[in-house]
């Protein structure tokens, strides 16, 4: 670690010289802190760095759902997590402190701004933000390999905390909920921010919001591995899911409108992930990375819709099983489920189903790119037989950029972590708590024609109640947790869900399973599948079968730690059977 420090040093100083300072301030060939940290303006100019870190729409950011069973990736990369292949790495860009020692700089530095008559409230803001996205940084660590080193001050190379033993799992997150407490404290609500005109600065509910996220992530990790205080932790992940809604600060995106047949149309959902649901008029962005607004602007990304054609990441059956049918039941229970055949196609497979199969998965007809609307799923690129619909935008197609910006943390899974804590604090949740939270979901969907186009008959999605789970066998908790699946489908936590539920040594060595090979996929023109496609005994594309899919319980469950940190600091112990 200390070589990564010395990195650590050079490479901040020289952020901040190129950065933030005029030339003038200072001898050409030397840079004093002490003349850089003069305004709270120097204070936000640093801490705007963090917001450069918030997970993106780059490859890395959008590839994570592959790892679990419910995505499949052509890239042989992104499927060493579940087919064993992995090993210890020499090096690691998820075991980096180069992030923590920046907020550190502007923790340290926030008295010098005191000192030189600074606001206090105004110097407070952006120290709540650094605590913030330190919390934010230690979780990205502890999720994956556990207890990390707390490094809570700048070194210099010759500190002896250079070369820190790992702290415990408990005391890892303990410093997690410290940090996110100090910066709830400090930081401005989400109202304020909009009227300053600072949309998309960390708010006070979305550090409570991510305290639920990391308070739900670790509760519910220790009652299903069986360790640590689970009803400490669930009880924070309730309580602070609460305080966000409460504070009536967030809502539910909600678009309705009438259709021709006098049914209630909603977009809302698919347009989350679109410009119409971007900026405090969408109050139910709580945390977002910002992109820019034209192809100028430095921020803007490549378009995330190549890295979904382009097979980076794709749904599989595993996942398109979840989605309910109108009549509320999974497809196992319910009537209006009717297994597909060779006379079925690939648009009629969406049917009767939960309107976000629909928002989340292309079908025939919908938007594509500017030369074509879908018609079915490329067979070198959309190999699953589905492609991901989210963010799908045909200018940003032919630009080759994308300027949407990208939901972190959604008010939907505030609601999500409110049902799931209780639920599991309690092994029960009232129809009350379900209105609040599963049942609004649901309410903000369109209705779903399960008639004929000639005769149509929409219909509501059924709320879950208590009684509703009883008359139809379900489980309660499976039912939560399915809702939490296809809500935030794509967005990133779909294997870490599988890890904390300890239910990865199930369903990831699972085969990966593709759609039907629906007939239209073959007579197609243009580019049609191979009839010689590999199938299982349903008809459905095999992606991977169960041979190749490897997780090893004593060892997946956590991450292993870089070779060299190990070598660099003998205290440093790997992780078991790494």
């Amino acid at each position: 670690m200390k070589k990564r420090i010395l990195y650590i040093l050079l490479a901040s100083l020289s952020l901040t010289q190129f950065t933030s300072c005029e030339i003038d301030e200072m001898p050409e060939t030397t840079l004093h802190d002490q003349n850089f940290w003069r305004t709270v303006l120097d204070l936000k100019m640093a801490s705007n760095y963090f917001y450069t870190t918030l997970p993106g729409l780059n490859t890395s950011d959008v590839t994570e759902d592959v790892w679990s069973s419910y995505g499949y990736s052509n890239s042989g990369d992104a499927t060493k997590i579940n087919d064993g292949s992995r090993v210890a790495p020499a090096s690691s860009g998820d075991y980096n402190y180069y992030n923590i020692y920046q907020t550190n700089k502007l923790l340290e530095s926030a008295p010098l701004i005191l000192e030189q008559g600074g606001n206090e409230k105004e110097v407070n803001w952006y120290v709540g933000e650094a605590k913030f996205f330190r919390a934010f940084y230690y979780f990205e660590m502890f999720k994956r390999f556990g207890g990390v080193p707390l490094i809570l001050k700048t070194l210099k190379v010759d500190d002896p905390e250079v070369f820190a033993d790992r702290a415990t799992r408990e005391e890892t997150f303990n410093q997690i909920l410290i940090d996110l407490d100090d910066a709830i404290k400090l930081l401005r609500s989400a109202d304020e921010l909009a009227s300053a005109k600072e949309y998309g600065r960390i708010s006070k509910t979305a550090a409570q919001a991510f305290k639920a996220r990391v308070a739900l992530f670790e509760g519910t990790r220790e009652q299903y591995h069986k360790y640590g205080d689970a009803r400490k932790h669930l009880t924070i992940a309730k309580e602070a899911a609460k305080e966000v809604i409460d504070s009536k600060q967030h809502a539910l995106f909600s678009q309705p409108s009438e259709g021709t047949n006098g049914q209630r149309l909603n977009d809302a959902y698919y347009n989350l992930f679109q410009l119409a649901g971007e900026g405090r008029s969408n109050k139910e962005n709580i945390i977002v990375r910002p992109y820019g607004v034209n192809r100028e602007n430095a921020i803007s990304s490549v378009a995330v819709q190549r890295y979904y054609e382009g097979s980076n990441v794709l749904p599989t059956q595993n996942f398109v099983d979840n989605y309910l049918m109108a009549d509320g039941l999974p497809i196992t229970k319910s009537k209006l489920y009717k297994a597909p055949t060779k006379e079925t196609t690939h648009a009629q497979y969406f049917n009767m189903k939960d309107p976000r199969m629909s928002f989340t998965i292309f079908k025939r007809g919908d938007e594509f790119i500017s030369s074509s609307n879908y018609t079915i799923p490329n067979p070198r690129q959309h190999r699953s037989g589905y492609g991901i619909r989210k963010y799908a935008n045909k200018e940003y197609w032919n630009l080759q950029a994308s300027y949407i910006d990208k939901p972190v943390l959604r008010y939907a899974e505030v609601l999500l972590i409110y049902a799931e804590a209780t639920y599991e604090l309690d092994k029960k949740i009232s129809d009350e708590d379900l209105n609040l939270t599963i049942n609004a979901l649901r309410e903000r969907l369109p209705q779903i024609n399960i008639g004929t186009t000639e005769a149509p008959n929409f219909v509501d999605m059924p709320k879950l109640t208590n009684a509703f789970a009883s008359t139809n066998g379900l489980n309660l908790l499976e039912e939560i947790r399915r809702e939490r699946l296809v809500e935030l489908a794509f967005e990133g936590f779909a294997y870490w869900d599988l890890i904390r539920w300890k239910t990865a040594e199930i369903e990831m060595v699972k085969p990966l399973i593709g759609s039907y090979l629906f007939t239209e996929f073959i007579t197609e023109k243009g580019e049609p599948w191979d009839p010689k496609t590999q199938v299982d005994t349903k008809n459905h594309i095999i992606l991977q079968p169960a041979s190749l899919r490897k997780f090893d319980p004593e060892k997946d469950y956590l991450w292993p730690i870089p070779t060299t940190e190990i070598a660099k600091n003998g205290k440093i112990k790997q992780n078991p059977k790494w």
